[in-house]
């Protein structure tokens, strides 16, 4: 296992070194395509701008750092309604769901929808529209599974399908997402995370959309040769890659309200006392997390969180992204100034309340547009 560990680790930091010469790239910026797969999709994740991934749980941990799918204790579903850019008109629904097999393996499926509105159709004849809508729409399945390979390692890998279409205009693509965690600390409460991303082949366009009509003055038909006459032409579209990262975060866990309690570590008992099975477990709990992703085709972002959670009912965050010329309106390549902030509200039930309901809620700021809005439904059973 340890020798396992080395080489991912080793794989890992090696691709960062390579992507990090190229990453940012004036010339190689916005040359990628489906760059809907770097959008966190979940309400609870996104208020932390991502900079959890080192300590990601459960199913939102599938976009973040899919090894963290193995802390799912037996059955997961979560729903999430996204309002993108405000008053873009674009909205994104995503649902998925994770289930605990075998002994420590975790498989989930996750969808991701993302609906760009009514577009009025326009042509060269008609620049001023009137003859239609249509609707691009974006599709990401995410097939998963995560595993612990010890009490501290913990791994996964995603495939996920793609698609992109209109009315009369495709393209299709897979690719993959592969994760660690390692965790430590006599409650567990240290987190180190290595995540690579949308590693896939080119994806291409297709449809009768690439197609025209055009009339040809001369030219052979048939064996004859004729003059003025239509012809349907094909133009071909240029292949694009996928948006790969790499990301590497820490975080750490301070658990409050212990002193003078008779509590044991992970997986042991106190005499008399309780048992802490995870940090949310504690009365008081502070989170904060930093993350680094070298993107190959975009700036590369640096994320800080704190997240505030009061035992399995409150958990309030924020956090903040930071890529190259953010500041400055001129130069920014994004719509996104920085700060996230978010919350959920808990509420465990059945015989041993070991079973939750939790509604999630997050807000991303951005210039120009009015933000970010993300809310979710999630239940644990």
């Amino acid at each position: 296992m340890k020798k396992i560990v080395n080489i991912a680790l080793s794989s890992a930091l090696s691709f960062g070194v390579i992507t990090s010469a190229i990453a940012g790239n004036p010339d190689r910026a916005g040359s990628a395509g489906a760059s809907q797969l770097l959008i966190n999709p979940w309400a609870r994740s996104s208020g932390l701008g991502g900079a959890n991934q080192a300590n990601a749980h459960g199913l939102e941990s599938m976009f973040l750092n899919v090894a963290g799918m193995a802390f799912t204790k037996k059955t997961e579903v979560v729903f999430s309604r996204t309002n993108w850019l405000s008053g873009s008109q674009i909205n994104i629904n995503s649902f998925g769901f994770t289930q605990h097999v075998g002994e420590t393996g975790v498989l989930g499926l996750g969808i991701m929808s993302l609906d760009g509105g009514d577009i009025n159709i326009t042509t060269v004849d008609q620049p001023e529209g009137n003859i239609g809508y249509y609707s691009p729409l974006f599709l990401n399945i995410g097939l998963s599974y995560a595993k612990a390979f010890s009490d501290n390692i913990y791994g996964g890998a995603t495939l996920k399908i793609i698609s992109e279409q209109i009315s009369n205009v495709s393209a299709r693509g897979v690719c993959l997402d592969a994760g660690i965690q390692y965790h430590t600390g006599k409650y567990d409460q240290f987190h180190i995370g290595i995540a690579l991303k949308n590693v896939g082949p080119k994806m291409t366009y297709r449809g009768d959309g690439m197609s025209f009509e055009a009339n040809v003055s001369s030219g052979s038909q048939y064996n004859n040769t004729v003059s003025g006459y239509t012809a349907t032409f094909e133009q071909r579209s240029a292949n694009f890659e996928l948006p790969s990262s790499l990301s590497m975060g820490l975080s750490y866990d301070f658990l409050l309200g212990l002193t003078g309690k008779n509590v044991a570590p992970k997986d042991g008992e106190g005499s008399g006392g309780k048992t802490i099975n995870s940090v949310a477990d504690v009365e008081h709990r502070i989170s904060v997390a930093a993350n680094f992703i070298s993107n190959s085709f975009t700036n590369d972002q640096y994320s800080l969180g704190v997240e505030y959670g009061y035992k399995k009912y409150l958990m309030v965050r924020a956090g903040y992204t930071y890529e190259k010329d953010q500041a400055n309106d001129a130069l920014r390549k994004t719509a996104f100034t920085g700060p996230s902030t978010g919350l959920t509200l808990q509420l465990p039930f059945g015989a041993e309340k070991n079973k939750t309901f939790a509604l999630d809620y997050s807000y991303r700021f951005t210039n120009p547009f009015a933000g970010v809005h993300s809310i979710g439904a999630r239940i644990n059973l």
